[in-house]
């Protein structure tokens, strides 16, 4: 896989494309999730002393054909350019893990977010024991 935060750049285009066909809450989540992706080649450019805004957009643009997939950030040279080219690669074991790693986390904190707002929606008074304890049990 080619390295330089050219797969982050891509999983990040492919799920804002994505999202476009979806809509709703879902599509918010998945625009964020994209914007979560971009956190490692914003995080590059910075790095290089490159303008992160300036160079996301540079990347967004080479990522849009086919072509484009392995397009990342050169430090060396602080120029977009074809990472497979230059050798730069890194392991797609620790890159898939990575990924799963963060998609599961995002799972979770969804997933409370989901009961924190049903628990608000729930009519009041639901459950619990009357006032007084449990109406004379135990005096006998």
């Amino acid at each position: 896989m080619s390295g330089g935060g050219s797969a982050e750049m891509e999983i990040a285009m492919q799920l804002r494309e994505m999202a476009t066909d979806i809509g709703g809450r879902e599509q918010l989540a998945i625009q964020a999730f994209a914007d979560a992706t971009e956190v490692i080649p914003k995080a590059l450019a910075d790095s290089a002393g490159m303008d992160p805004v300036d160079t996301l957009v540079q990347l967004r643009s080479k990522h849009k054909g086919k072509s484009g997939r392995s397009f990342g950030i050169d430090i060396f040279t602080n120029k977009i350019k074809d990472m497979e080219q230059l050798g730069v690669i890194e392991p797609t074991k620790v890159k898939y893990q990575a990924i799963a790693s963060a998609t599961e986390a995002t799972v979770s904190i969804l997933r409370i977010d989901d009961m924190i707002s049903s628990k608000g929606s729930r009519p009041a008074g639901g459950g619990g024991m009357p006032p007084g304890g449990m109406g004379g049990m135990g005096d006998e």
